[in-house]
């Protein structure tokens, strides 16, 4: 069985490409993510579960390959995990966002008030946001875009060194994925910085997942489903 796990193509893969290991797991969360609510408005709740689920499978996969992919905690993570998530919220209204708003990711209003189904789609998604987006959104945008823009050779570029253009455009990208782009730059200047401060990736994911947390429980109290 082990020998099978080191040998099959996709571990075969992660082991000899350190490209593949960083982008692949996250094309594959994204492609997901894509088709959410491509199969009718329950599919954007049940493929969130089930990319969830993919998604604890990619990172248990790659994670023997990426060893900058490991949790650190430090009171600069949690500052700027808080900090990010106050200006996500506070600066949301003052500018326009990309596309037009919705009603939200709201399972009360799919499923039923307080509903067993709407609270597991809830509670599925405070953790695939707070621990499985982290580490694949940290890993591809932080570790690989950030220092693939400095050097191809990207594993030569220390995870602490300074690049003026990396740093603004990879905050750019990471910015104009998402649906509050504003925020989402601002978010990746944050980030970043954290990296870069450090000089591992680790306490950028804790950040990650502290803002991810604490966004998602601002949802459930206030009900502010379009931030989700």
């Amino acid at each position: 069985m082990v020998s099978f796990w080191l040998m099959n193509p996709w571990t075969k893969k992660l082991r000899e490409s350190p490209f593949f290991a960083r982008v692949a797991p996250f094309v594959i969360f994204l492609a997901i993510t894509a088709f959410q609510g491509q199969l009718g408005e329950a599919s954007r709740y049940w493929l969130y579960l089930t990319k969830t689920i993919v998604g604890i499978w990619l990172i248990w996969t790659m994670r023997p390959f990426v060893p900058e992919m490991r949790w650190a905690f430090s009171w600069e993570a949690v500052v700027v995990g808080v900090a990010v998530c106050v200006m996500w919220v506070g600066i949301d209204g003052f500018y326009p966002k990309l596309g037009k708003a919705g009603a939200g990711w709201n399972p009360h209003a799919q499923f039923g008030l307080n509903s067993p189904l709407a609270w597991l789609f809830i509670v599925g998604r405070t953790l695939g946001s707070s621990i499985i987006v982290p580490p694949l959104e940290e890993v591809f945008y932080r570790s690989f875009i950030y220092r693939y823009i400095v050097k191809p050779d990207f594993l030569s570029v220390p995870m602490g060194a300074f690049h003026g253009l990396a740093f603004v455009v990879t905050a750019v990208v990471f910015g104009f994925s998402h649906y509050e782009w504003l925020a989402g730059i601002l978010c990746g200047f944050a980030y970043q910085g954290l990296v870069l401060r450090k000089k591992r990736l680790g306490d950028a994911m804790t950040a990650h997942a502290i803002t991810n947390f604490l966004l998602a429980l601002w949802v459930i109290w206030k009900g502010a489903w379009t931030f989700w």
